[in-house]
C-alpha cells in the first residue's frame, strides 16, 4: 500500500499535474490521484517521455485516474465512451492501470431491480473496454442512511451488493473503490473484507468519523481526516487490507470544513496535516 494524495479531496483547487506532483514530493506521498485528459494533453504537447520524467523526477507514483466517463449523463456518455480507448492507453503508458467512480444509493425513478440491470447495461461497456487495456475499474458505494432519505426507492449501499454489481457486469476487472467511511455507514465491518480478495479492491479511501453523531445520522460530506477521532476501525481495516496483500494507493477524503479552509490559505499545510495523520496511521497499524 502507498500513501496516495488526492487534492481536490481535501480542498486543494486548480493544481495541475506538474504542481500536484511536487505537492506530493513534498509533504511525504508516494503517488497521486490525476486527470487523465490533462495527462493525455500533455503527451500529446510534449511526448510521453515528458509526462513520464514529471512522475519519476520526483519519485512519484500515478496512482488513479478518475473514470472520463459521465456515464449517467445521457447526453454525453457515449461520445465519451469512444474517447474511453485514448485516454485508457495513456493511462497504462504511464503505468497506471486503475480508474474508478461512484454511484448514488438511491434512484426517485427506478425500482432496485430495474436500477440494477440498467447500472449493468451502462457499465459493462465502460468496464469491458477498461479490461481491453488491462485497467481495473472501481466502483464507490455511498454508505450514509442520509443519503438515502428523502428519495423514492433505495439502490445499491453495501458492499455485498456492490459486489453483485460487479460480478453480473462479467468483465472480470470491475472491483471497489472501498471507502472506510462508506463501509461503516453501511453496517458493514471489517469482517467483510473476509468475503473479498486482493482482486477485488481497486483502491481505497480512508477517512474518520464525527463524534457524537450516531450511524444512521452521519452525513456523507462531515467526515475527518484518519485518527482524528478514533470513531472508525481504521487500524483494523488497514491490518486486513495489508494482511490481504493489497498494494495500490491509500487516499483521504475527508470533505473536512477545517482542512478545506487551510488549503484554501496553505496548501501544502493542508497535504502536510493529512500526511502526517496518514503516517500515525501506519504507524498504528504496524505497517512498514
Amino acid at each position: 500500500m502507498f500513501k496516495n494524495l488526492s487534492a481536490g479531496a481535501i480542498g486543494i483547487r486548480n493544481y495541475p499535474l506538474d504542481a500536484t506532483i511536487l505537492l506530493a514530493a513534498e509533504t511525504g506521498f508516494a503517488g497521486i490521484d490525476f486527470d487523465i485528459r490533462e495527462a493525455a494533453h500533455l503527451l500529446d504537447e510534449h511526448g510521453l517521455d515528458y509526462v513520464h520524467d514529471l512522475f519519476a523526477e520526483h519519485n512519484v507514483l500515478p496512482g488513479l485516474w478518475g473514470l472520463p466517463v459521465a456515464w449517467n449523463n445521457d447526453e454525453v456518455w457515449e461520445a465519451q465512451l469512444d474517447e474511453l480507448p485514448r485516454l485508457a492507453s495513456v493511462g497504462v503508458a504511464l503505468g497506471c492501470t486503475r480508474t474508478a467512480t461512484w454511484l448514488p444509493s438511491w434512484s426517485d425513478v427506478r425500482e432496485y431491480d430495474e436500477n440494477f440491470a440498467w447500472h449493468v447495461e451502462r457499465f459493462r461497456p465502460i468496464a469491458q473496454t477498461l479490461a481491453d487495456f488491462g485497467v481495473r475499474f472501481g466502483i464507490e458505494f455511498l454508505g450514509p442512511k442520509m443519503l438515502r432519505d428523502g428519495h423514492e426507492y433505495d439502490f445499491i449501499y453495501t458492499l455485498s451488493e456492490m459486489m453483485e454489481l460487479a460480478d453480473a457486469i462479467g468483465t472480470g476487472n470491475v472491483g471497489l473503490l472501498l471507502d472506510a467511511y462508506h463501509l461503516f455507514t453501511s453496517g458493514g465491518t471489517v469482517a467483510d473484507l473476509d468475503t473479498i480478495t486482493v482482486d477485488d479492491v481497486v483502491t481505497v479511501h480512508i477517512n474518520d468519523a464525527p463524534q457524537d453523531t450516531a450511524w444512521d445520522e452521519m452525513m456523507d460530506n462531515d467526515r475527518r481526516v484518519p485518527m482524528e477521532t478514533g470513531v472508525l476501525d481504521l487500524v483494523g481495516l488497514m491490518r486486513k487490507l495489508e494482511e490481504m496483500g493489497y498494494d495500490g494507493p491509500v487516499t483521504t477524503e475527508p470533505f473536512s470544513k477545517s482542512l478545506n479552509m487551510l488549503a484554501e490559505v496553505d496548501p501544502k499545510g493542508a497535504a502536510q496535516r493529512v500526511s502526517e495523520a496518514m503516517d500515525e496511521l501506519w504507524r498504528q497499524s504496524g505497517i512498514g
